[in-house]
């Protein structure tokens, strides 16, 4: 499995993201731009400039029409994917940290950072769809301040109008945006950190990567863990595999010490966890430092992963990836 190095950024990469058809994938950095590239060959497609500070965050539609991004400089940034025109910017106190745009692709959640006397804020924005997307509300739908630890992580579930948050603390949430009101808390769901969240297909589940070096699968209605993976290095991200019962889980030692630790030492892989099992069964390496984030191909045909070394690799799954025997060589057999 060769992978395809994408060299476009200067500084470690924030998040990189396909599109829903998997044809295009988006990476951000602390470098201040946005780009884009074919996934199937790795060319580079586009630049998105504008911002003026560490880009965080991004998400793209549906369609491919409309991308948002959020930035250190306190803004959040809607754009023309095909024309990567900046249509409109929102402005905060605080830089944001996270967002996502929803299934119907009409509203977008954000968090804010907490920090200079202002509290973690969770914002959701209608986007209009009609027309050239510079006709935008200034004025979010929704605003709200998290009770407690401060929210790092969110994206909407397929209840309306709940969104799924993970925090510093290491609970994950569900908040009704409507009245700010939370749901449901599972306190214990990480020891740390909750770094990086990642929804199913069908938004039933997902999968939430944390500082205290575990990835764990929940049920977004209930909160409940499914699963467990444990390593021995805190995690940046973690992916669900959409056609393989596999997740991918990235990390590595923190940034300030990895000058004093060897590749070996410092676990930069990708590795590949059986999401039914809760077993490693591979593991990629590559990065030269920290896996910062990682996406899978929504047709689970390869994947992505940025780091803090600056580059993106593009990985395609061989042929033996497709051939394996999923759950061990053992016939299932089922009786009448």
């Amino acid at each position: 499995m060769k992978p395809i190095l994408l060299q476009g950024h200067e500084r470690s990469l924030t998040q990189i993201k396909f599109n829903t058809d998997g044809d295009l994938l988006f990476s951000c950095s602390k470098d201040n731009i946005i780009n884009v590239w074919y996934s199937h060959n790795g060319e580079r497609l586009g630049t998105y400039e504008g911002h003026n500070g560490t880009v965080w965050t991004l998400d793209v539609d549906s369609e491919s029409r409309f991308m948002v991004s959020g930035a250190a400089d306190n803004t959040l940034m809607l754009w023309d994917v095909q024309s990567g025109k900046c249509l409109y910017v929102w402005e905060f106190p605080t830089a944001v940290k996270r967002v996502a745009f929803n299934q119907a692709d009409n509203q977008i959640v954000c968090i804010t950072e907490q920090r200079m006397g202002f509290q973690c804020a969770i914002r959701v924005f209608d986007i209009d769809r009609s027309g050239d997307g510079t006709n935008q509300s200034k004025e979010p739908r929704y605003m709200f301040n998290p009770i407690g630890s401060k929210a790092t992580v969110c994206d909407f579930t397929y209840t309306p109008d709940v969104i799924f948050t993970g925090h510093e603390s290491g609970k994950v949430a569900l908040f009704n945006v409507k009245t700010g009101e939370e749901i449901a808390n599972n306190e214990r769901a990480h020891g740390d950190t909750v770094n990086d969240l990642q929804m199913s297909k069908d938004y039933t589940y997902c999968i939430t990567s944390s500082k205290d070096k575990s990835a764990r699968i929940h049920d977004t209605k209930s909160l409940m863990i499914i699963k467990t993976f444990t390593t021995e290095t805190p995690l940046n991200s973690a992916a669900l595999d959409p056609k393989r019962p596999y997740v991918l889980l990235g990390g590595g030692q923190d940034a300030m010490s990895v000058t004093t630790t060897s590749l070996r030492q410092g676990k930069f892989e990708t590795r590949f966890w059986h999401k039914i099992f809760e077993e490693e069964v591979g593991r990629v390496k590559g990065h030269f430092g920290p896996i910062n984030t990682i996406a899978v191909h929504p047709a689970g045909t390869g994947y992505a992963s940025g780091g803090e070394d600056g580059f993106v690799r593009m990985h395609h799954f061989d042929e033996s990836y497709f051939k394996t025997d999923l759950y061990g060589t053992g016939n299932i057999i089922i009786e009448d």
